[in-house]
């Protein structure tokens, strides 16, 4: 049986609205929403604060506003920036939040806070699929940084009745997105008959459709409990790195030879593989299959070009 999520209308705030998912999360909710935003690019007026890179004064988002729902898309999503700028990353990825939520709690307590999280929490899992349950163990210092993000998420529902929830979004990708595999993968095979990437190949992800992303985040605003738990964001299925890429570049009809390095990059997982029976049961399904998503991600890369 499908569940069938009633739309409740809410006024949402958007931290970040600029980056990515926060992009994609506007324009899905606005229309049916009070969609407000904050980021530290874009124009201010009634509806978007601009924020100051370096001191961003978040208590006065909430001056004369009453929000429902406050998602967070800020933050850094750079493993690799990770390892080379820890303190940046720690910064963009827990002190923000922690600054977020204290702002909450002085100013709207009644706001339940969406904290974007990364599957990054469970480094090289146990066992697959990986449940919410699993063991967290980080390969990374992003990976660290999103995991205590999660406990201080936490931390303000136990302490202070704040309702709290982290999303662990897997392996996402979509329009906007210019960095990550398949925007690396592009812009070599411009220039190039022949592509060498790290790894086997046979490494395995859980990639999610960014639009898929943002139906997901809707059946979380309308019926997760907000009691500082984990949700897994995701499809359930692990594709290995090299299907994926290869029905990348067929999409882009490229001609040329790939071929795998076998060397580990520092901070990536070996597999990935998601147990999403808990996003499931809020009423999510997955409406974008690799190929599909992929197919906006060249259509978009296309009018780009």
């Amino acid at each position: 049986m499908i569940l069938q999520v009633k739309r409740t209308h809410v006024k949402i705030l958007i931290i970040g609205v600029n980056g990515f998912i926060g992009h994609h999360i506007k324009d899905y909710l606005t229309g049916t929403h009070d969609v407000y935003s904050a980021d530290i690019t874009g124009e201010a007026s009634a509806t978007h604060v601009l924020l100051d890179k370096n001191e961003s004064d978040f208590t006065g988002l909430f001056h004369g506003h009453e929000f429902d729902v406050c998602v967070n898309c800020s933050g850094a999503a750079n493993v690799s920036l990770s390892i080379e700028t820890p303190l940046y990353d720690y910064t963009l990825n827990v002190l923000k939040v922690i600054q977020l939520l204290e702002a909450i709690r002085l100013k709207s307590p009644l706001t339940k806070f969406i904290n974007l999280s990364s599957a990054a929490v469970y480094g090289n899992p146990e066992s697959l699929p990986i449940n919410e349950q699993a063991n967290v163990n980080p390969v990374s210092p992003y990976g660290y940084h999103k995991q205590q993000a999660e406990i201080i998420c936490q931390e303000f529902y136990q302490q202070y009745n704040i309702p709290t929830v982290s999303l662990r979004i897997f392996s996402a990708y979509g329009p906007l997105l210019s960095k990550q595999i398949f925007w690396d993968v592009y812009q070599r095979s411009k220039e190039s008959t022949e592509l060498s990437l790290f790894g086997t190949g046979q490494e395995t992800r859980d990639f999610i459709y960014v639009k898929d992303i943002v139906e997901a985040i809707e059946c979380v605003i309308n019926r997760a409990e907000f009691i500082g738990e984990k949700i897994n964001v995701a499809n359930g299925a692990g594709i290995t790195i090299n299907e994926a890429v290869r029905t990348f570049l067929d999409l882009l009809d490229w001609k040329g030879v790939l071929k795998f390095t076998g060397e580990e990059r520092v901070g990536d997982p070996i597999h990935w593989q998601s147990d999403i029976s808990k996003i499931q049961s809020l009423g999510y399904r997955q409406q974008y299959s690799l190929s599909s998503g992929l197919s906006e991600v060249v259509n978009w890369l296309k009018e780009r070009r």
